[in-house]
């Protein structure tokens, strides 16, 4: 009944109160969960301008305050997205309905080595037009390898461009960069040596940085990559931290107690890494990821990789500029309409889609999949190491992780199977999560914390989104709260922009 009640009392206290945005907002009795990991207690929160300036087990309501009346609702920190790609589109999407109505206060950008350059400029383009959530980035290591070397990066740098990429690292780790980041799985970071990578994460850890690598392999190299990193982490004396971490092959499944195991070695022997993590079997990227030589015309490989890593029925094709038409369907039925086998028709989607960045240099994702290639016992597994937190490798469309991963992890993953308790669930949410990239004051729910917060129902709280409508939003988020201002209620974005930049927290 209460969940009902909260709506009437929203639209009642904002029409009393024209100039609601200036009166203190009071939360009552809602079960607070502070992100600590700490089973929740009932309590009154209250929120002045952008903080939290009280939390009581009753408060005495101001004659202007806006009331909510959160009863078997939980409170909670505002969701940080460590990898992200909700900043694609954010002109368009300024209020990032994606991102807030499903919890998120923060996203982490510049993943995957791909980033805004210079950071600076972003940075103060963020400040000048402000989005409804915060974000900080990293420096990518492919983009500045791309801005170095330009075409000719099938190989490794020479000491002069290693020099350059380091002048321009150090410029975006001066403007407030998180660190560096790596896709090493695409191209050009792909062709980069392992002493190329060290050489620009010491810069990153002299500067009080972070290393954030999605690996080299996330499959039939996994292991090969793995190492890498905690190489890369023990060289460059930098904390390290693994995008979104995945056993994504037959062969590896099963495997996730060997990785924990091998991390937590690593970490006793003062390597300090940790991972991110989001709660789908299936991933986004581009058909050429499965094939590391870029051979596609090797018809083994393409074999080795639908047999192994994504079988064609459940590799859809999300996006194909030179065709069109064939988005929404599977490889199978591409295949079947063009009366081919499946390892033909990906190696001439392959080609075809080559051909057309040839012919069009400008384009951006010419072609994208989803395809399956986890089990859910590993991703449960991986989750529960101490040192991985929640994120969502989401956008605005493409992938329902977009639009649904934190509400499926609290939905299905604390809810429904139990491989979560609630508090710890959060915690992954919200302070690991901000521990693991380093920002300070944001992801816990304290008197003087920045009010970054979510009002969610435990009982209802639920994903909607999939792989055919990967936009639907989910249920169960009541508000949402960037600092001090609310962002979302009703289902819907406010309107508000309240997010700021958040720089590296030693600057």
């Amino acid at each position: 009944m209460w969940r009902y009640f909260y709506t009437g009392l929203i639209i009642c206290f904002t029409w009393l109160n024209p100039d609601a945005s200036a009166a203190d907002t009071l939360i009552r009795q809602a079960t607070v969960i502070d992100g600590s990991g700490a089973r929740g207690y009932v309590a009154d929160v209250r929120i002045a301008g952008d903080r939290i300036v009280d939390i009581r087990s009753q408060l005495d309501p101001a004659p202007d305050d806006i009331l909510i009346d959160a009863g078997n609702l939980v409170l909670s920190p505002g969701f940080i997205d460590t990898h992200s790609h909700h900043d694609y589109g954010a002109a368009q999407h300024p209020q990032m309905l994606a991102a807030v109505s499903q919890g998120i206060t923060t996203i982490v950008v510049g993943v995957d080595g791909g980033s805004a350059v210079p950071l600076g400029d972003y940075f103060a383009q963020l400040e000048r037009a402000p989005v409804a959530v915060n974000v900080a980035s990293y420096s990518g290591h492919n983009t500045l390898r791309a801005k170095v070397m330009g075409d000719d990066f099938r190989r490794p740098a020479n000491s002069a461009e290693l020099a350059e990429m380091r002048r321009l690292l150090a410029a975006d780790l001066e403007s407030g960069a998180l660190g560096l980041s790596t896709g090493l799985e695409y191209d050009p970071g792909i062709y980069s040596q392992t002493s190329e990578v060290i050489v620009l994460a010491r810069l990153a850890g002299e500067w009080g940085g972070r290393y954030d690598s999605h690996l080299r392999s996330e499959d039939r190299f996994f292991w090969e990559a793995l190492e890498e990193l905690l190489i890369i982490g023990e060289a460059a004396e930098i904390p390290v931290h693994i995008a979104h971490i995945k056993l994504a092959a037959k062969s590896l499944w099963g495997r996730a107690i060997a990785v924990r195991q091998q991390l937590t070695a690593a970490r006793a022997r003062g390597i300090d890494v940790t991972a991110d993590i989001y709660p789908y079997e299936y991933w986004a990227s581009t058909m050429s990821v499965l094939l590391p030589e870029r051979d596609f015309t090797d018809r083994r490989a393409i074999e080795f990789a639908l047999a192994e890593l994504a079988p064609p029925e459940t590799i859809y094709l999300v996006n194909y500029l030179p065709e069109p038409v064939l988005e929404g369907m599977t490889l199978t039925q591409i295949a079947a309409a063009a009366d081919e086998d499946p390892v033909t028709t990906y190696s001439r989607l392959l080609i075809t889609a080559e051909a057309y960045k040839t012919a069009n240099p400008d384009a951006s994702q010419v072609e994208t999949i989803v395809a399956s290639s986890m089990t859910e016992g590993d991703i449960a597994s991986l989750m529960n190491w101490e040192f991985t937190n929640i994120c969502s490798d989401g956008s605005h469309d493409g992938h329902p992780r977009g639009w649904g991963a934190y509400p499926r992890v609290l939905g299905r993953y604390v809810r429904d199977l139990e491989y979560l308790e609630l508090p710890r669930a959060v915690r992954k949410m919200t302070a690991l999560a901000a521990d693991n990239v380093g920002l300070l004051d944001r992801g816990t729910l304290a008197i003087g914390a920045l009010a970054d917060l979510v009002l969610f129902d435990p009982l209802t709280v639920a994903d909607n989104a999939t792989i055919a409508d990967a936009t639907r939003k989910a249920d169960g988020i009541v508000a949402v709260w960037v600092n001090g201002s609310l962002v979302y209620e009703h289902s819907e974005a406010t309107g508000a922009l309240p997010g700021r930049v958040l720089r590296r927290a030693d600057l």
